[in-house]
């Protein structure tokens, strides 16, 4: 009886190891531990790395390593396209550093604009595997005529910037694109503004624009979209 049951285990077990992902091969034939994508972290405008704490803390809970959570800082008063640049330098390093091919981009709020000039503008597109929006004005929130400085006068609705990013394909290139939106967010407006034409558009529960990087649902979703 234990023979039959090990001779009708045998081509289950085979069948489930065909599954799983292969094993990386180093150029000297030695194989090496597949590892996800690193994930650079953009955030928004009046912010910094320190934001991403919750959801970098889930994704390395979930067996991304440390050194592939890239949590980056910028000048948000600054010009988009500037940002844009310096995201371009910073994902260099990335690359080098991990050795990876190809990064995941996940932003929040404003940061959408300076990565979608970077995969747009300057040859990002071919740098990156999979983008994602959280909370972003990518057409533009009314909300950003109460502050002031470059990058609030292009997160206008109808600014001269916006225009030119939305020109065309607004999901250019080979990275999957993918935008979450709140109908209760009341610093994107209209919330409408987030959704691009030819990306994953979901919509959320009813969250505040901070509530889109620390709802448990929205991170699982994002999990799965840049797997």
């Amino acid at each position: 009886m234990i023979r039959n049951l090990s001779r009708s285990l045998t081509p289950l077990l085979l069948a489930f190891v065909a599954l799983l992902p292969a094993p990386a091969v180093a150029a000297d034939g030695r194989q090496q531990a597949v590892r996800p994508d690193p994930i650079v972290f953009v955030h928004g405008w009046n912010s910094d790395g320190s934001t991403w704490r919750a959801m970098a803390d889930r994704f390395r809970a979930d067996g991304w390593p440390a050194g592939h959570l890239d949590a980056w800082t910028y000048n948000t008063t600054q010009s988009n396209a500037t940002t844009a640049a310096q995201l371009a330098d910073e994902i260099e390093r990335v690359l080098a550093t991990t050795g990876a091919a190809k990064v995941d981009v996940v932003t929040h709020s404003m940061g959408a604009l300076s990565s979608r000039y970077y995969l747009k503008n300057l040859g990002g597109a071919s740098k990156v595997d999979a983008w994602v929006s959280l909370a972003g004005p990518n057409h533009g929130t009314e909300t950003a005529r109460w502050c002031g400085g470059a990058s609030c006068v292009e997160m206008r609705p109808g600014s001269a910037f916006l225009n030119a990013l939305n020109s065309g394909d607004e999901t250019p290139g080979s990275p999957r694109y993918a935008t979450w939106g709140s109908p209760c967010d009341r610093i994107i407006n209209p919330t409408s503004s987030v959704a691009l034409t030819g990306a994953v558009n979901t919509t959320t529960a009813c969250l505040d624009h901070s509530g889109l990087r620390t709802d448990q649902t929205v991170y699982s979703q994002v999990k799965a979209h840049i797997r």
